[in-house]
């Protein structure tokens, strides 16, 4: 049975939610660790700023429970109300509006899509991916597809990037004369930099541990490169701070803030902090100059587009709806596999010992069709026995149904 485990940013606030997400460094250990319990049979981990979820295939919700805190050093009884479990039907419509974009944050975001690609891809290279869980990811992407395809739920997307920009917008009026600064180089950072950058600020810099991969971004963009840990030297002369990174210790703590503050007096700092574990201290919010901004105060931002599209939401909410619904019958039908193969496996082990008794009969020389007339005489019986037998015996309702499956199984109504 398919079950997904999870927490989110509709039921958890990011204090909750960062403690239980998941570094792309630790994910091959984890899902083997996750795998290897003895109620998991596969396993996928989806671990975002907004979201860490446990996609497996499993038959007990309280040991996937038990799992994520212990793993995490959490004790069940606290994470438990912040969670929520997910049986076969609900979870493969819960994929499904995930991948559309439908239960993000900023409704019908695209990048949702790409990092379901990531778990799964990393599910593979763990080999913690099995059939059932790679035909949902995969039937979860061609739905994401459809429904972009079909409805207008990803037109004038209100971004976390397009959000950021706002607030810096609300703060300053105008982004011309303002300096901005980018901790890190990944997906989100760049998206950040495409919509400053179409703002045309008067400079802007990219910080990252990696030099090599933070000029790459910087060059795109027009922007100055620094190592990270020329943070401080360079933080006095930004207005706003953008950071996503997946460190899990703050990069900016409050004594860095003040520190930074002093040395610009008067003149305010907007820091948008995307990263989860968060990258900036929550006390640096405390600090009058500074407007701090985590990705749970974006929310309200990036809802004010939500009404705009709620009849695209309907349709999409009708896709997901129908294309669950044919998964759904796809899984029943694997239930069947293992009972369509032993028919199979018996039908071909008569079949070689039928085979072998008229290989015998015409070594010592009896007549073919002798021996072909007894070849399928033996067979026809022995496939028919069992089933025969059964309805003999089977009486009342039982015996209904059973006259009825034989009737459709072996096509009798002809």
């Amino acid at each position: 049975m398919l079950i997904t485990l999870g927490i989110n940013h509709h039921s958890a606030p990011l204090a909750i939610r960062e403690q239980v997400c998941f570094s792309a460094d630790r994910l091959p250990l984890a899902l083997s660790n996750l795998a290897g319990t003895e109620t998991v049979r596969e396993a996928a981990i989806l671990s975002t700023c907004n979201r860490t979820e446990l996609y497996c295939c499993g038959e007990s919700a309280e040991s996937l429970t038990n799992w994520l805190a212990n793993y995490h050093h959490l004790d069940p009884h606290q994470l438990q109300p912040y969670l929520y479990a997910l049986p076969q039907a609900q979870a493969v419509r819960h994929a499904f509006r995930v991948a559309s974009g439908l239960d993000s944050m900023v409704l019908g975001e695209p990048q949702i899509l790409g990092q379901m690609k990531q778990a799964m891809h990393a599910a593979e290279e763990a080999r913690t991916l099995g059939t059932h869980l790679h035909q949902l990811f995969q039937r979860a992407f061609s739905v994401a597809k459809e429904v972009r395809s079909s409805t207008a739920i990803g037109r004038n997307v209100v971004s976390m990037a397009a959000a950021s920009v706002h607030l810096g917008l609300h703060l300053f009026k105008s982004l011309r004369p303002c300096h901005v600064l980018f901790i890190g180089a990944g997906d989100m950072i760049e998206l950040c930099a495409a919509h400053f950058a179409a703002q045309n600020p008067a400079r802007m810099t990219i910080a990252n541990r990696s030099a090599e991969q933070g000029a790459c971004l910087a060059k795109r963009y027009g922007a100055c490169a620094i190592r990270l840990d020329e943070l401080a030297a360079h933080l006095p002369q930004q207005d706003i701070v953008v950071s996503c990174t997946a460190s899990p210790h703050p990069i900016i703590g409050r004594g860095l803030a003040e520190e930074t503050l002093r040395a610009r007096p008067h003149r305010p700092m907007l820091m948008v902090d995307l990263a989860v574990p968060r990258d900036i201290e929550p006390e640096v919010g405390e600090i009058g100059a500074v407007s701090l901004h985590t990705v749970d105060d974006l929310e309200s931002i990036v809802n004010s587009g939500h009404q705009s599209r709620q009849q695209a939401v309907e349709e999409a909410e009708a896709i997901v709806a129908a294309r669950t619904s044919g998964f759904l019958r796809w899984l029943e039908g694997r239930q069947n596999v293992p009972l369509i193969r032993a028919l199979r496996d018996t039908g071909e082990r008569l079949r070689r010992q039928e085979v072998d008794y008229a290989i015998k009969a015409l070594a010592r020389g009896e007549a073919a069709q002798t021996v072909l007339e007894e070849l399928s005489q033996r067979l026809t019986n022995k496939l028919l026995h069992a089933p025969t037998a059964a309805l003999h015996l089977a009486e009342g309702e039982a015996g209904e149904k059973l006259h009825l499956a034989a009737t459709r199984l072996f096509r009798l109504n002809k």
